[in-house]
């Protein structure tokens, strides 16, 4: 039996230990020695990369009005990072950037994630935009400096054709979405969004060499001390624009809990 963390015991004590948390984060960045992105300009010449996901997940067994507010959440969050450039030697920061969003609006109660439970909160469903960042840095030469696989996967993917093992949790004081840009080229961040979907690209101020790709390999089930685990291999593959020649790189091998009810036809092997 795991033991309670003080602000359990004591829930009022929570938003004194997340002003702790935040106040003692921006000081440690303060004095890390990075010089973080924050300078923001008209879009650049050349398209890097680019995605869209779906913003509502129907499935997620929750009133609809918290997938709608996600949406009035990341909108307003976009705000605080939209057109920002990652300059030579800069550092992104997610949460640099988006301690920032008080200014752009008030953030509505969506879902997230507490101790393997998906319950309603305050700024809920702010993961669904680093998720996308991640996916979209993983696209460029961009070096990922921090990043935290979610732990748990409470809900499944509301497109089918999203990849497994390719997102970003992000929790202010705690966890961050870092890249740091080691070329020489500027890259920037292009947000949209229409009524469905959430488009993101990768701006830059040159062409790109190379084309990426990202794939799933392996991907599996198995069940453990009585729980679901999904995993899978991330792979990105490059293609030389010029001459198509390609080269593939394994990127890790991810494991995550699954605690909403697969399909019948999926296999789940038994593991002692």
């Amino acid at each position: 039996m795991s033991r309670k963390r003080i602000t359990e015991i004591f829930p009022f004590l929570l938003p004194i230990r997340i002003f702790e948390r935040n106040l003692f984060y921006q000081i440690k960045m303060f004095f890390d020695k990075n010089k973080y992105s924050k300078t923001f300009e008209e879009p650049l010449d050349y398209e890097i990369c680019q995605t869209k996901t779906k913003m509502i997940n129907e499935q997620s067994g929750f009133d609809i009005k918290y997938q709608k507010n996600k949406v009035e959440n990341l909108k307003i969050l976009s705000k605080t990072m939209n057109h920002v450039v990652i300059k030579p030697r800069e550092t992104f920061s997610f949460y640099y950037l988006s301690k920032k969003s008080k200014k752009f609006g008030k953030y509505k109660e969506g879902l997230v994630l507490i101790n393997g439970k998906t319950v309603p909160q305050i700024g809920g469903g702010l993961c669904h935009m680093s998720n996308m960042l991640y996916y979209l840095f993983l696209l460029t030469p961009l070096t990922i400096v921090e990043r935290h696989g979610h732990k748990v996967k409470s809900l499944p993917n509301p497109d089918p054709d999203s990849l497994n093992g390719v997102d970003a949790t992000i929790s202010n004081g705690w966890l961050d979405l870092r890249v740091k840009n080691e070329t020489d080229a500027t890259y920037q961040l292009d947000i949209t969004f229409d009524d469905e979907y959430m488009y993101g690209k990768i701006l830059g101020d040159n062409p790109s060499k190379e084309i990426a790709t990202i794939q799933n390999d392996n991907l599996k089930f198995f069940r453990k001390d009585s729980k679901i685990y999904e995993s899978v291999s991330v792979i990105r593959i490059w293609e030389n624009i010029k001459n198509h020649q390609k080269r593939t790189e394994k990127l890790y091998d991810e494991i995550v809990e699954v605690t909403y009810p697969l399909e019948e036809n999926i296999e789940i092997e038994e593991m002692p």
